[in-house]
């Protein structure tokens, strides 16, 4: 971790392949701090060193205690989350969840992204939530935190399995997210969004590839994230675009070249975030520019500040998606004027229907007997 008498790294860390962060700080709760040094028998920090193993995803199970987590944050338009997953493969630099491995008393850094906790009993603590008698439907909101279409996915199905429940049970949710393997569920989302009861926003935060490889390492490319946009629309899913986050600079400048290329993709609705470096997020973050854009990174999070009131994350409900000041109301106009012109949220988001929702037969309770208990 850099010391607090400096911003940046003297000499920056050089980037793993296929990683997001290039470090592995550790979590604000550990009590010893501990740090590699090369010691002149072998380089701790050559790419080439033979000596150092590779870094390779490992998939723990988790039995979870509980599966849907409640929020009454009034900037969020959700009350209700699910996330078959802690960490994120992908790796994306600038995750506002990366912070939450440090509970775990893992580092936000390389570990968020190497050190994946599966929920396998997800699927069913969420029919029995459902079928629990006094639980009362609302939207829920699929792979918030972290990416529920991860690449462990494809081998685990827990969101797959999570899903068929929802769509079974007539029950509303959106899900966010920046894979194309949301396409492989396009059985179950499809009949669901001819009843109302789903909406898809997919994550595109630039359209240069260069930079969406070393900011989301292991995600979709651009390209194929337009394709995915396309094929949700094409078979009536309704699709948004999500620019989280807009980072000055970085992505900031392709704002509108992102929402033009999605809406002719499909896409319905759009919106964006400002980039969020709570907690660990913002030395993660300085690194990684350092280690790739170490020519703006002043620049950065001189603008970041600007847009935080002078510090470089502000968690004020009221600012913390957007921004504030000058800058920040630049990016609102922009974006504003981008999706007048395109035709974008020209309508308000349907409302998902949750009139069809049935309990789970399987965990419903036992109709009552009409024979009083003799004890």
């Amino acid at each position: 971790m850099s010391s607090p008498d400096r911003e940046y790294p003297v000499a920056p860390p050089a980037p793993l392949k296929g990683r997001g962060a290039v470090t592995n700080i550790q979590g604000r709760y550990e009590k010893d701090e501990r740090e590699r040094v090369d010691d002149g028998w072998q380089h701790v920090d050559d790419p080439e060193n033979d000596g150092a193993p590779p870094l390779r995803t490992q998939v723990f199970e988790e039995h979870a205690k509980s599966i849907l987590t409640r929020n009454s944050s009034p900037d969020i338009p959700f009350t209700a989350s699910l996330n078959p997953y802690r960490g994120c493969e992908h790796g994306c630099i600038y995750c506002f969840a990366r912070p939450t491995h440090s509970y775990l008393g893992l580092s936000p850094g390389l570990d968020f992204e190497s050190r994946i906790y599966a929920k396998i009993n997800a699927p069913d603590l969420l029919e029995r939530e459902l079928a629990k008698p006094n639980y009362e439907p609302d939207p829920i909101a699929l792979g918030v935190n972290t990416d529920a279409y991860q690449p462990v996915e494809r081998e685990l199905q827990l969101t797959r399995r999570v899903i068929q429940i929802l769509h079974d049970c007539g029950h509303p949710f959106a899900a966010i997210t920046k894979s194309s393997l949301i396409e492989r569920d396009i059985d179950l989302l499809a009949p669901m969004a001819e009843r109302g009861q789903v909406m898809a926003a997919i994550t595109v935060t630039t359209l240069d590839a260069d930079i969406a490889r070393t900011l989301e390492p292991r995600a979709a490319t651009p390209a194929r994230r337009l394709r995915t946009i396309r094929t949700l629309a094409e078979t009536g899913i309704p699709v948004g675009v999500s620019i989280a986050p807009v980072i000055p600079f970085v992505t900031e400048q392709d704002m509108e070249r992102v929402l033009e290329a999605c809406a002719e993709a499909g896409a319905t609705s759009a919106s964006y975030i400002v980039l969020r470096l709570p907690w660990e997020v913002a030395p993660l973050f300085k690194d990684w520019l350092a280690a790739h854009f170490p020519d703006r990174a002043d620049r950065v999070m001189s603008r970041v500040r600007d847009m935080r009131g002078g510090k470089d994350y502000d968690s004020n409900f009221a600012t913390r998606m957007k921004g504030e000041g000058l800058w920040a109301d630049m990016l609102k106009q922009r974006f504003q004027k981008a999706t007048r012109r395109l035709g974008l949220n020209a309508r308000q988001r349907g409302i998902l229907d949750m009139s069809e929702f049935q309990r789970p037969a399987k965990h419903a309770a036992p109709p009552a007997s009409p024979q009083l208990d003799l004890f």
